[in-house]
């Protein structure tokens, strides 16, 4: 078993495994893994940050934000979950699995990060005693894996094309969820730039909706001849 999915607290791994789907047809179960998910992303994001601003001394700003949000997109984070075993663990709705919902990118990152959060919270907010269980797993990704796919990440892309034109602050980005089942949630995201909207989208994450409404921006530009 991986050390990350070794709990103190044998309760709050199972909530951390937990989907809101699995809480709908077991409402006596208790909670979901939501809060816990929210927790994870900001201590990944922060780990992420830290782990490249010590690997690669030499790399700039932009470079190092292109590479922080490959490590921890949604592709990235279900591969992780795969490798520490969460695949099978998650706990799911009959009606997410059959679905393949085992299978499926956004809930397995979705649980990463809940158990991150929640590996966190047992370990009396210690994040050293996490720091090296992530950055293990950050090791594991090739480096050539990671320069492709941060060459094509559109958020950043977009930033860094608005910046180059005059832009005074970054792209803010106004994500809300549709609805969708509770295995397949749907989220529209619109993406502003000094109040002015650029882009919209649509995805079964957060992440996903704000990278095609990023992507609907750059396309509007391209096609106004702007790029």
């Amino acid at each position: 078993m991986h050390k990350l999915l070794m709990f103190n607290d044998e309760k709050l791994l199972r909530r951390s495994l937990t989907h809101r789907s699995y809480i709908n047809e077991n409402p006596r179960e208790g909670g979901d893994n939501e809060r816990l998910e929210f927790l994870g992303d900001a201590i990944l994001n922060f780990i992420s940050g830290e782990y490249l601003y010590q690997v690669h001394p030499e790399m700039g700003e932009d470079e190092m934000t292109r590479r922080r949000s490959a490590l921890v997109d949604e592709k990235q984070l279900a591969r992780f979950a795969i490798e520490v075993g969460l695949d099978f663990r998650m706990r799911l709705g009959q009606g997410a699995i059959r679905q393949g919902g085992y299978q499926n990118p956004n809930l397995l990152s979705s649980t990463f990060e809940a158990v991150i959060g929640a590996y966190y919270l047992d370990n009396n907010r210690d994040i050293e005693t996490l720091r090296p269980l992530v950055q293990q797993l950050f090791d594991s990704v090739p480096e050539e894996v990671m320069v492709v796919r941060s060459n094509i990440d559109s958020k950043n892309k977009f930033q860094e094309l608005v910046q180059a034109n005059g832009a005074k602050t970054p792209p803010k980005y106004a994500t809300e969820k549709l609805g969708g089942a509770d295995h397949a949630p749907e989220f529209f995201s619109r993406v502003y730039v000094d109040g002015k909207l650029y882009g919209e989208g649509k995805g079964r994450s957060k992440k996903d909706a704000e990278k095609q409404a990023a992507e609907d921006a750059i396309a509007k530009l391209k096609k106004r001849g702007l790029l």
